[in-house]
């Protein structure tokens, strides 16, 4: 299944382009883009990780999966159809960006009481800014945060910013598997791994 999501990922998420022109939510530039929109909001997609991020968590003792919106929002959705499928029902939370500013003012939005173990989402991770807000406010709001799942990892200190929070990270894919893949369909393998060095040559900033 990850291998066929891999393929996905490549075909409709990614773009690779020669110089740095895509700017990142993280305010640095880069010559590769993951649109992962592209693929949580297909059905396929949708399958693929709900299954997938459903067997990574299906062992633990979670109430709901859920992260900071929009980019959770896919994939929880996805997990917690699967969960109902396979009789071990989770259910969401999303993490608002901004509270509502009217009728109950919520951060965290559904059916959640304090106490609850969860497991929090995303679905690309750069330097896990928006990942470290949902676990902040999810733990604001009283939440036990059992785990931290992400889509796709860009390798560019996400990880060790969202570990710094106390909590276990895992990814489900790299940058690096996309660029693999990328470059096999070029007939260049090799630049796979050299594209995320050359990345941080070009750019110091993903070195930090």
């Amino acid at each position: 299944m990850i291998r066929k999501l891999i393929n996905i990922l490549v075909s409709k998420s990614l773009k690779v382009e020669p110089e740095l022109v895509f700017k990142l939510s993280s305010g640095t530039m880069s010559n590769t883009y993951i649109d992962c929109k592209k693929t949580t909001l297909t059905a396929e997609g949708a399958y693929l990780i709900g299954n997938i991020f459903f067997d990574r968590i299906s062992h633990l003792k979670v109430n709901k999966i859920g992260g900071l919106t929009l980019g959770a929002d896919a994939i929880a959705q996805a997990v917690s159809y699967t969960s109902y499928l396979k009789k071990h029902p989770i259910d969401v939370f999303v993490v608002r960006k901004k509270s509502k500013e009217h009728g109950l003012q919520l951060k965290i939005e559904g059916d959640v009481k304090k106490g609850e173990n969860v497991v929090i989402v995303d679905d690309v991770v750069t330097t896990g800014g928006s990942t470290v807000e949902a676990i902040t406010k999810a733990k604001e709001f009283g939440f036990n945060i059992v785990k931290v799942i992400v889509l796709v990892d860009r390798q560019e200190g996400g990880r060790d910013n969202i570990v710094k929070q106390g909590v276990e990270f895992e990814a489900i894919i790299t940058k690096e598997d996309l660029l693999d893949e990328y470059y096999r369909r070029t007939k260049d393998p090799d630049r796979g791994r050299a594209s995320s060095r050359q990345s941080e040559k070009l750019n110091p900033a993903l070195q930090r």
